[in-house]
C-alpha cells in the first residue's frame, strides 16, 4: 500500500506538528534571527499564510521545548534554550460586533493569565491588568516576558465601515496595546501579526518603537513556501499530483507556480507560494482555487461594495506610490491598501528612480478567483453561473459561432441601469474587462493596457479575434478603428485566420446593440 505522509492542513500549533509527525517548512532559522537581532516586532500578511503557526513556533522557542526543534535548523544555532513566561494573545476567533465581545475576549485572557500570575485589586483596567501580569511574571521568575498577539485587527477589520464601533475598538485596543511600550524593561521579545497596518488610525502611536518588518527583505519568506522550500519538502506529494492529472513532474510544478506562486512583499525578492493552497492542491491531488474557495472578508466585500475605484486598472497592474498601499486608510474611495494587504494584489515591479511599485495579481488562482468575485456586483450574473457562461464563451469562438459568443456576451451587460452617468461607463467597462480576462483560463486573451491597442484580442486554435467597442457609437466606425489603427498587422504572420468584431453598446438599451463580424 501507498505511504502517504501528513500535511498540516488547518493544524496551527506548532507542537502538534512536530510531535504528530506532519510535514514542516523550516522556517526556525528567521525564528532565532528574531529573537536575537531586535524586541517589539510586527508582521503583515494574508490570511491563512502561516502566521498562526510562526506565532505557535516562536510560544514553543520561548518556552524553551528544544525537544520539538530537534533537527531543524535553529537545533544548530540555539544553545542555551531558556524557558521565558509567555504570554499569547489570539484575537482571531471571535466576532467583534460590539465594544463588549472585544472586552470580552480581552478579559477571558486576561484572566486566565492572572490564573497563573495573580492579580491586585487596584487593577480594574484591561490595560492596568495586562502591565501588572507582565510586571508580576518578571518579577515571580527572574526573566523578562514574551508577548505573542496573533491577528490584533482582527476587530478593527469587522468593524471597517461602521465608524463609531471603529472608533471604540481603537480607543479600547490603543490603550491595551500601549502597556506594551510602558512595559518595555519587562520585555524579552513582542511579536504581533495581523493582516493589515493600522499605523494611520492611532492604534500604535504609543507603540512607536514597533518595527514593521512587514516589506524587510530579510524576512520576505518569513511566512509562505519559496519554490526551492516546495521542491524540497513536497517532492513525492507533486509527484503524486502530476501523476493523478497526467503530467510529468516538471509540468506539474510549472502548473502551481502559475497558480499559487507569485507573493512578493519587497521589490525583486524571491517569491513565495501560498501555503494553503499548496497543501491542499498536495493532498486533494488536484489543481484548484484553494485559498479563495475559503471566502473573501467580509470587510473587502463591503468596502468594494461601495468602491468606485476603478477595477480595471488592476487587470495590468498599477503603478502606485508607497504610500498609496503599504500604509492603511479605511477610505471606501481607495480600497487599494485593503486589496493588496489582504492578498489580491503583490508587487510585481518597483522603479527606483522614480520611486513607483507597480502591483498586479500574484498569480492565476487570484487572478481569476477575484475576477469571478466581481462579476455579480457588476452584472446580474450570479457566482455560480460566471464559471459557466466563461467555458461557454471559449467553447463558442473555438467553433467560430461568433453570434453566440455575441449574444451570450449581452448576458453580462443586461443589469447596468438607466442612469448612464460616468461611474455607470466605467461600470460598463469594468465589466467587458473582467469577462474577457476571465477567458484566459481558457484562450489566449489580451485586453487593451494601452492607446493604441484593439480593446481585446482572442486567439483559438484556429482564429485571431480582434474585438473594439464603441460607445453610443456604430460597429461600423468600431471596424473602421480596426483597419485605420492597424490593430491586424501583429498578428498577420501567425498563419490564422484573422477575425474582426466591431461591437456598438448604447446608452438607450444598455446593452450591445448592434455588431458586425469580417474575415479576412
Amino acid at each position: 500500500m501507498e505511504q502517504f505522509r501528513k500535511l498540516p492542513i488547518g493544524i496551527q500549533t506548532f507542537e502538534d506538528i512536530r510531535k504528530d509527525g506532519y510535514l514542516y517548512v523550516d522556517k526556525t532559522a528567521f525564528v532565532y534571527q528574531m529573537a536575537h537581532t531586535g524586541k517589539p516586532y510586527f508582521l503583515s500578511r494574508p490570511r491563512r499564510f502561516g502566521k498562526s503557526l510562526l506565532v505557535s513556533t516562536l510560544e514553543a522557542y520561548f518556552q524553551g521545548r528544544k525537544d520539538l526543534f530537534e533537527g531543524l535548523a535553529i537545533e544548530q544555532l540555539e544553545k542555551e534554550w531558556i524557558e521565558y513566561p509567555v504570554l499569547h494573545l489570539d484575537l482571531n476567533a471571535e466576532k467583534y460586533d460590539s465594544a463588549s465581545r472585544l472586552d470580552s475576549m480581552l478579559a477571558r485572557h486576561l484572566n486566565l493569565w492572572e490564573d497563573i500570575w495573580g492579580r491586585e485589586e487596584r487593577e480594574k483596567t484591561a490595560s492596568d491588568r495586562f502591565s501588572g501580569i507582565i510586571r508580576r511574571a518578571y518579577e515571580q521568575t527572574g526573566r523578562q516576558v514574551v508577548v505573542l498577539i496573533d491577528e490584533y485587527d482582527k476587530p478593527l477589520l469587522q468593524s471597517l465601515l461602521d465608524e463609531k464601533l471603529l472608533d471604540e475598538f481603537r480607543r479600547i485596543l490603543k490603550a491595551f496595546y500601549g502597556v506594551l511600550k510602558s512595559s518595555d524593561r519587562y520585555l524579552r521579545f513582542v511579536f504581533l501579526t495581523g493582516v493589515t497596518k493600522f499605523s494611520q488610525v492611532s492604534v500604535f502611536s504609543d507603540l512607536n518603537q514597533l518595527q514593521d518588518i512587514s516589506s524587510w527583505p530579510d524576512y520576505s519568506s518569513l511566512c509562505g513556501i519559496t519554490k526551492e522550500e516546495l521542491v524540497h519538502t513536497f517532492h513525492p506529494e507533486i509527484q503524486r499530483l502530476g501523476s493523478a492529472n497526467g503530467m510529468d513532474f516538471d509540468t506539474t510544478l510549472n502548473k502551481m507556480t502559475s497558480l499559487y506562486d507569485g507573493y512578493h512583499f519587497y521589490p525583486h525578492c524571491e517569491g513565495v507560494f501560498n501555503p494553503f493552497s499548496v497543501l491542499n492542491a498536495c493532498k486533494a491531488k488536484i489543481l484548484d482555487n484553494f485559498w479563495f474557495q475559503t471566502g473573501t472578508p467580509t470587510y473587502l466585500v463591503d468596502l468594494l461594495r461601495q468602491s468606485d475605484y476603478d477595477l480595471r486598472l488592476l487587470i495590468d497592474g498599477v503603478e502606485v506610490t508607497a504610500s498609496a498601499f503599504f500604509e492603511y486608510r479605511a477610505e471606501v474611495r481607495n480600497p487599494l491598501p485593503m486589496i493588496y494587504q489582504s492578498g489580491y494584489l503583490t508587487i510585481k515591479d518597483y522603479d527606483k528612480d522614480v520611486l513607483l511599485y507597480t502591483l498586479g495579481f500574484p498569480n492565476d488562482e487570484v487572478r481569476y478567483g477575484f475576477l469571478n468575485f466581481l462579476i455579480p456586483y457588476y452584472t446580474q450574473v450570479s457566482d455560480d453561473e460566471t464559471g459557466f457562461h466563461i467555458a461557454k464563451f471559449m467553447r463558442e469562438l473555438c467553433a467560430s459561432d461568433i453570434d453566440a459568443f455575441m449574444e451570450r456576451l449581452k448576458i453580462f451587460f443586461a443589469g447596468i441601469p438607466y442612469d448612464l452617468s460616468d461611474r455607470t461607463e466605467r461600470h460598463y467597462q469594468a465589466v467587458f474587462y473582467i469577462v474577457f480576462t476571465l477567458m484566459g483560463q481558457f484562450v489566449e486573451t489580451e485586453v487593451r493596457s494601452a492607446r493604441g491597442r484593439a480593446d481585446a484580442v482572442v486567439r483559438t486554435r484556429d482564429c485571431i479575434y480582434v474585438f473594439e467597442f464603441k460607445l453610443n457609437g456604430s460597429a461600423r466606425e468600431a471596424l473602421k478603428q480596426i483597419d485605420e489603427k492597424g490593430y491586424l498587422i501583429p498578428y498577420m504572420q501567425d498563419g490564422k485566420c484573422l477575425v474582426k468584431v466591431g461591437v456598438n453598446f448604447s446608452k438607450e438599451t444598455r446593452n450591445i446593440d448592434e455588431y458586425i463580424v469580417e474575415i479576412c
